[in-house]
Parts: structure tokens; sequence; C-alpha cells
């Protein structure tokens, strides 16, 4: 009751299997499933051809084995620390990376998890901070707010071969760079972002080894970390057109780093394109068609009330904590993702309270560098 009659024809868009569970015809089916010998989905939590066909295009994008999908990019990760450590374990983490991430990390030593950091920029760094108890290692391809870009394949190279690397791309896509094609064991997304393009979806994906993978779909399905059908459909969908967005997005990002760089109104431009920042040549190397849609801008003046000059006087570009959409936005590292810090701790690591990160989206250079620049020249009037 309710089913629509079989068709000869096939629907030129994929169907949403918007279902809980699946009718299965017997035990044997059953069984048959479980082992691997017809493909069959039982239960969504656990499977569903939406699913499927998302993992599936994430794996074929990164050139690997398999992939899975998460209800965010903080389940992607929170399915990664639970199923590769345990108590009395060890994970390394880049310093440069999302807060969340960071907190996530910190949260996991209640469970008996330790964790070191060290600076992605400096592989060498690594070496010292492997014991027999480390489980894994994870950086981000360009870090968050301050786009420091981690050398893969320098850090693969210094990890002995049972220790993965686990790489989060969220902000380069496999558009830039594919990591495990670089040495990585895991890549990682939070395809609310680029992946899927348009601001309407919360989910993660990951890929690597089907051995891997099918490690976290595990940990996934008992931690209920798993998506819905909906918003894997809408990733799906925002796939078709990654290559234009990313080539568009990278594009007028670079000039606008360039034509900003310089302006009274700002004290810095954070962007892998200028040969200031700390990770010009690594960029010029691993990502010849530009790191993504980011650039952090710190504000000359003092304090938040010289972000909100800017913020008020941009009118057009909101303020949104988070990033990727189509349109572009900006946020306050500040407070949003490193809010948890303290300003000292923030201030070690270059986040200050003066720092505004744009999320460049699909609008025109001209109609974004008129709006900066003209939001920069009233905080340069008012300082």
């Amino acid at each position: 009751m309710g089913h629509p009659a079989p068709s000869i024809t096939v629907p030129s868009s994929p169907p949403i299997y918007q279902s809980t569970a699946f009718d299965i015809a017997d035990l044997d089916v059953l069984e048959k499933i479980h082992a691997g010998e017809l493909q069959g989905d039982i239960y969504t939590r656990d499977s569903n051809p939406n699913h499927t066909a998302l993992a599936e295009s994430i794996a074929a994008l990164e050139e690997t084995e398999a992939g899975a999908v998460f209800a965010s990019g903080m389940g992607a990760l929170g399915s990664i620390f639970l199923t590769l450590a345990a108590a009395g374990d060890h994970v390394i983490l880049a310093k440069a990376i999302y807060g969340k991430t960071m907190q996530l990390a910190h949260r996991m030593q209640r469970f008996g998890i330790s964790v070191s950091t060290f600076d992605a920029t400096k592989p060498d760094e690594l070496t010292s901070l492997i014991t027999d108890k480390t489980r894994f290692v994870l950086v981000e391809t360009v870090s968050n707010p301050l786009l420091e870009v981690a050398d893969i394949r320098a850090l693969s190279n210094l990890l002995p071969a049972e220790i993965p690397l686990v790489v989060d791309s969220t902000f380069t896509t496999p558009e830039l760079i594919k990591p495990c094609q670089l040495g990585a064991s895991i890549v990682m997304h939070s395809a609310s972002k680029y992946i899927n393009g348009h601001g309407d979806v919360m989910l993660g994906l990951a890929a690597g080894s089907a051995v891997l993978m099918k490690r976290l779909n595990s940990t996934s399905s008992v931690f209920g970390q798993n998506a819905n059908p909906f918003e894997s459909w809408l990733c799906q969908r925002g796939l078709r057109t990654l290559p234009l967005r990313m080539n568009q997005i990278c594009r007028t990002t670079l000039e606008l780093a360039r034509s900003l760089n310089g302006h009274p109104g700002v004290r810095r431009v954070y962007h892998p394109s200028l040969e200031n920042h700390v990770s010009h040549e690594i960029a010029q190397r691993l990502y010849p068609l530009g790191t993504g849609g980011i650039l952090s801008l710190e504000l000359a003046g003092s304090g938040v009330d010289v972000v909100n000059t800017f913020m008020r006087a941009a009118t057009s570009i909101p303020f949104a904590p988070t990033l990727a959409d189509a349109r572009t936005t900006m946020s306050h590292p500040a407070s949003t993702s490193h809010r948890f810090m303290s300003p000292s701790a923030r201030a070690a690591i270059g986040i200050r309270d003066e720092l505004v990160r744009i999320s460049v989206g699909l609008e025109s250079f001209k109609q974004l560098r008129a709006e900066l620049s003209a939001a920069l020249d009233i905080c340069s009037a008012r300082s």
C-alpha cells in the first residue's frame, strides 16, 4: 500500500529513499545481505541507498576503495576517534586546527586518550611525539582560520605504517588535493561546506580503505552518528557542480587576497598565495589550482569594535558561523570556532580579536572587492 508501481524507465534524478527500514523476503535473504552475498539494506541507521551512493561518489573523487557518510563533520571525526583510539592510547593533532576538533580531542581525555599537538608546517616536530601508544595523527590540509598548509606526503613518510594519518580536507575538497594519494589513510570532510556547497545540509564524509570504512560505519551505527537519506541526496546533488564552484571560488579568492593586501584598513591578509604567508612555498607546490575559498583579514585597529564596524559596513556580506555557502559570508573566529580558548591561548596561535574570516562565494570579484574595500575604508576612517 502506497508503493509506486514498477516502471521500465529510470528517473533522471536519483530517488530519495526516505525510509526507516527495508522489507526483506525471508531469513535466507537477510543472512545473504549480512554476509555481503546480496546487495541490500536493512535499517537506515546502518545503510541506505542514498548513503551508499554518496559514499561511493566521495570514494571515486578521492580515488580510494570506499567511503562513509555521517550526520556531520564532527560525527565523522567522532567516529574516527572512537574507532581508532581507546583508553590508554595517544593521538597527535596539529596545533592550528578547527576549534571544535580540539574540543573533541580534549573531551576524549576523560576516556583515557592522551593528546599531543605539533606545528603541521614543521613535519620534523612530529617524530619526537610518536610513542608505542600513538594510534593516529590528525591534520587539516589548510588550517582554520590562518590557512597554514600541511605537507601531507612529508608527514606520511615520517609515520610508521601502523599509524594512520587522518586528513581533514574540508577547505580544499578532492578538486584541489587528494590526501590519500599522498599517503594519508583517511580523508574526511564536513560535507556541509564545499562538498554540498549551498548551506542547506549538515553532513560528514570519510574515504579510505574498505577495511577502515567498514569499521567507521560500524562505529557510526552503534553511536548513532549516521546521516539521513534526504541530506545525502542533497549533497549528492551538490557534488555535480563541485568542479565549477571550486574553480570560480579559488580564482575570486586569489584576486581578493592580492587586491586587499596592503589596504590601510588591514593589518594583514592571510592567504597562502601571498609571499609573506608561512605556507606560500608549499602551497605553490601542492595547490596549483588554489587553496579554496577562505581568506582571513586581521583588521587595523584594536578589539571587537573594529570588527563590528567592518561587519556592519559590509551590508551584503552576512556574518555566519560557518563557511562554503554559495554566497559570501564572514565569521569571527575568536567569537565562534575558537571562543572556548582564552584570549592569551588564541593569541599564541595567531588568532586575535581583530581577525575576520571571509568565506568567498559565487559572486563576482568586482562586486566583492567593492563591498570589502568600502567597509575597510570606513574602518580606516574611524581608527
